[in-house]
């Protein structure tokens, strides 16, 4: 009954949304176009390297070499093995959906147990701190002072999550829970010993690792432009307006402003959009709106969510542990920026009008300079790549 219920209610979707991109074939188009510009000019480019860099280092065994190093650090704190320590910070620094992609890898690899993935999936998984300062804090909110609460919030949310699933599947014996012998000299016989159990060339490797981050970010593409016109058919048709006035009553009750209900309901879906709707609320104060965007910012959208959930298809990592997760950090996030917003937010403002006031704007200006660089070299990076990709392909199948 459940299985007929469900291919009922997976039916329905498709129908619907074949009827309305009929119905709405301009504003689809749209939409579309704008997810399609933001895969093109920020995600693909950003995001490439760092995947690719990700799939060298792992073949070359020096993620096996900094977990053997970050053992005694990682496993008191998140009960992960060492190399969580690589996923966490490349998770940080390129942004979502890295930490499912690489933690994912390295499961494949048999670095991970099933319960130390979907622990480290749980809080690797973060926004880069160029979107937190360029294109929110400063982008929408026109405020970098904002981007240091926000980025604090965020990662420190996260750091507070990694905490709270070192318990998950504590039930279970885990192979790492005896004390490792930590050294250099072992940390490079493990990189050695990884290397040789490799024996692809440099040049197989470094081709494999081109082809593999092309498909993931293909589909992340996909993702993207899906959810962006998946959001904008709902909030035509009206949907979003009718959910967002219960999301409002929740609001009042906790004394949250009811007109930031319906861009919290857009943000749930694409975070870009919803952080950019926020900014754009008058309020007396500007902690509602703080409260709001952490949350979805830690609650990472339903497009990035799909995005990890496909990832994690590929092996036996779970989704739900990750989606509890997200969850938690939205709380977690939300919390820390009401009570952060005073000391570095508040004050500090009070302190750089008084001190400073005429580098002001300036220095505002500084945190979009990336981020113009991304969106003007971008396309040009993206079609490079797609085009080394397509050779690579074309080489590979002339020898077969």
């Amino acid at each position: 009954m459940k299985s007929k219920i469900k291919s009922i209610l997976l039916a329905g979707i498709a129908l619907f949304l074949a009827a309305a991109l009929i119905t709405y074939p301009d504003q689809t188009l749209e939409a579309s176009i704008r997810g399609l510009n933001m895969w093109w000019e920020i995600v693909f480019p950003s995001l490439l390297p760092f995947f690719i860099t990700a799939e060298l280092l792992i073949g070359f065994g020096v993620v096996r070499f900094i977990g053997v190093l970050c053992e005694p650090i990682m496993r008191p704190l998140f009960n992960v093995p060492g190399v969580g320590s690589f996923v966490w910070a490349m998770g940080m620094a390129s942004g979502y959906p890295s930490g499912a992609k690489l933690t994912t890898r390295l499961r494949q690899e048999k670095q991970l147990t099933k319960n130390e993935a979907e622990r480290l999936v749980s809080f690797t998984n973060a926004s880069n701190p160029l979107f937190i300062f360029g294109a929110v804090s400063v982008g929408f909110f026109h405020d970098a002072q904002l981007g240091i609460l926000l980025a604090v919030c965020h990662y420190g949310g996260n750091t507070l999550v990694g905490f709270c699933m070192r318990f998950y599947g504590r039930e279970q014996k885990e192979r790492g829970e005896e004390k490792p012998s930590v050294s250099l000299y072992n940390a490079l016989q493990a990189l050695h010993r990884t290397r040789l159990q490799d024996s692809r060339p440099f040049g197989k490797i470094f081709g494999d690792a081109v082809i593999h981050s092309i498909q993931t970010l293909l589909m992340i593409g996909g993702f993207i432009i899906m959810f962006s016109v998946f959001n904008k058919l709902i909030f035509l048709i009206g949907i979003s307006k009718i959910l967002a006035v219960g999301i409002s009553l929740l609001f009042s009750m906790a004394g949250i402003p009811g007109e930031l209900a319906l861009p919290f309901f857009s943000g749930l879906f694409e975070i870009t959009l919803g952080a950019q709707m926020i900014s754009g609320v008058n309020l007396p104060s500007i902690l509602p709106q703080v409260v709001v965007v952490s949350f979805i910012l830690a609650f990472n959208g339903f497009s990035v969510q799909a995005q990890v959930a496909s990832i994690l298809a590929e092996s036996d990592i779970r989704f739900a542990p990750y989606f509890f997760a997200r969850i938690l950090h939205g709380v977690f996030a939300s919390t820390l920026a009401i009570l952060l917003f005073k000391p570095l937010y508040q004050d500090q403002l009070t302190s750089s009008w008084s001190s400073i006031p005429v580098f002001a704007a300036d220095g505002d200006m500084d945190w979009l300079y990336p981020f113009e660089l991304l969106q003007h070299f971008g396309p040009m990076i993206t079609m490079i790549s797609l085009a080394c990709a397509a050779l690579i392909l074309l080489r590979r199948l002339s020898r077969h």
